[in-house]
């Protein structure tokens, strides 16, 4: 879509120098999700001010949407970023080092506390490829992938994650490929459940008191014009 500002009834593709709108967007919708805390209230952050830490949850928030908008799809509705989506097509990572240095994702070797770090890298990221790599199989690296969505509070309630996630999933159906989530909130599986997505396991972290779990969900592409086929 072009370039310009967004609408409550659209949904615009967005650009690499938007970074800064769809990382504060993102930040305020993840501010309490468990995988964000997990990384941040750590052992060895207690004597941490709540700004050291939130300053870290921006940053990690805008290594992850400059590295989608490097190498995936972000897509934003609402008048004010309200809901922000970062998609990686099928084919794509964002793990090449030129990725990683371009994003800034290096700098979180040395921000996030020796815990944090290795919540982050040894649990968390390993975790996610495995268990992908598992649940899709062959068509691991042939799936389009909905890694961050998020809501400001302000938006919530108004549709514009419907709209973020049919973007998606519309491309995904008319190319025939699955579309695959981690959720860490138990609530939005109804949400995806509306939008074609099946639970298929659930995973854990677990390096905290209280163990963090993950839905894992697949979405089966619809075929729009098949005989006996139906839109979700």
């Amino acid at each position: 879509m072009a370039d310009g500002a967004a609408t409550s009834s659209s949904v615009r593709v967005l650009q690499l120098h938007e970074w800064k709108e769809a990382t504060d967007s993102l930040a305020e919708a993840f501010a309490v999700d468990h995988t964000c805390t997990y990384f941040l209230n750590t052992p060895d952050t207690e004597h941490w001010t709540e700004e050291k830490k939130w300053k870290l949850h921006v940053d990690m928030m805008s290594y992850i949407v400059y590295a989608h908008l490097l190498k995936g799809l972000v897509v934003s509705a609402g008048p004010n970023y309200d809901c922000v989506a970062l998609w990686m097509p099928p084919g794509e990572n964002m793990d090449d080092y030129l990725t990683i240095f371009r994003s800034g994702m290096w700098r979180l070797n040395f921000q996030l506390s020796t815990e944090g770090n290795k919540r982050f890298f040894s649990e968390f990221l390993p975790l996610l490829n495995d268990t992908k790599r598992q649940v899709l199989g062959e068509r691991d690296d042939d799936s389009w992938y909905l890694v961050y969505i998020g809501t400001r509070p302000s938006g919530r309630g108004k549709g514009y994650a419907k709209q973020c996630i049919e973007y998606g999933t519309s491309i995904a159906d008319a190319e025939g490929r699955a579309c695959y989530l981690e959720s860490s909130d138990a609530v939005n599986r109804i949400i995806y459940r509306k939008r074609g997505f099946e639970l298929k396991k659930n995973v854990y972290l677990q390096r905290a008191e209280a163990h963090v779990e993950l839905d894992i969900m697949v979405r089966e592409p619809v075929q729009r014009n098949g005989a006996g086929s139906s839109s979700p």
